[in-house]
């Protein structure tokens, strides 16, 4: 195989009480890429289409990502083209440079036979994360790799485990056109945490994980809130609390961040309740007269595909 084509989905990390642990991938939206062999040796990213992105291959996500992977083998001489669609916005909140990176490794991967599996391609894609926001996290790149929900247990050494996903669950991302700068949104974390809200957190977490394995609507519902990142972050995105309450009172089972925002998640249990609160969390940022994207969306349960 000389080229190979992929589409790189989005995703959705930080899910309620699973800060820098909790993923799960997209449908939709999702960027294409094409990675093909070259006589050249090392990455040369040729064409990216639909975002102001740089083509250097140490100043782009999949460029950093590709050559952590090709520097692991010692595949010196081995060389790639990249070709980049963005369908994703970078900012967003849902994945933008996850997609990249993933992809690129995921491309790679392939055109050299495969010599890593999925779970040890997670090491090389967090490399093209730290460029992206400066911290070596896998909530994005794991979903983006493995599909459906994952969770970093531990990240010394890389622990990620794969979560099954109830059949009829259903996501729903607005993406307010607002800026986040991640700088901030990490600037307003604070360093430590009560033991109370700590407990509380412990028992949403283990309790969504359970409700993953049952397909326990109700205690998947119960189990989605965040005691400790959301009230901080929060206040950097204007409008959250009235869309989070719009899509609850339409029926989501539950909201949040996406990310570090400014996108905002719901989750629900059927694909006609997804588009309810679609169109209800859209009028409240028309009423606002900031302009969005809204995505809904099964969970993606292959992560990246083939073409």
């Amino acid at each position: 195989m000389e080229e190979i084509k992929l589409f790189c989905p989005a995703t959705i990390a930080n899910v309620s009480c699973g800060f820098d642990v909790l993923g799960l991938c997209l449908e939709q939206p999702g960027d294409e890429m094409i990675i093909r062999k070259s006589s050249s040796p090392g990455i040369q990213i040729t064409k990216i289409v639909g975002q102001d992105l740089p083509l250097e291959n140490q100043k782009n996500v999949a460029g950093v990502a590709g050559l952590a992977l090709l520097n692991e083998l010692k595949e010196l001489h081995a060389g790639f083209e990249i070709e980049i669609y963005k369908n994703i916005k970078p900012g967003s909140g849902i994945g933008s440079s996850a997609a990249s990176a993933a992809g690129a490794v995921f491309g790679i991967n392939q055109l050299l036979g495969q010599p890593f599996s999925a779970k040890e391609l997670i090491l090389f894609a967090m490399q093209g994360e730290f460029l992206a926001s400066g911290a070596l996290h896998a909530d994005n790149v794991a979903p983006a790799l493995l599909g459906g929900f994952t969770l970093v247990r531990s990240y010394n050494p890389l622990d990620v485990i794969r979560l099954p996903v109830p059949a009829e669950l259903m996501a729903t991302v607005i993406h307010p056109q607002l800026e986040v700068k991640t700088a901030d949104a990490r600037s307003v974390l604070k360093h430590s945490v009560s033991l109370k809200n700590a407990i509380t957190q412990w028992g949403n977490l283990g309790g969504l994980i359970s409700a993953l394995y049952t397909n326990d609507y109700d205690l998947l519902s119960r189990c989605l809130h965040d005691e400790i990142i959301e009230p901080l972050r929060s206040v950097l995105i204007p409008g959250f609390d009235e869309v989070k309450a719009t899509a609850l009172a339409h029926g989501a089972l539950g909201s949040g961040i996406s990310g570090s925002g400014p996108s905002i998640f719901a989750l629900s249990k059927s694909k006609s309740t997804a588009k309810e609160i679609a169109s209800a969390m859209a009028d409240v940022y028309r009423k606002f007269e900031v302009d969005y994207d809204v995505h809904v969306s099964k969970i993606n349960c292959e992560g990246i595909k083939v073409l």
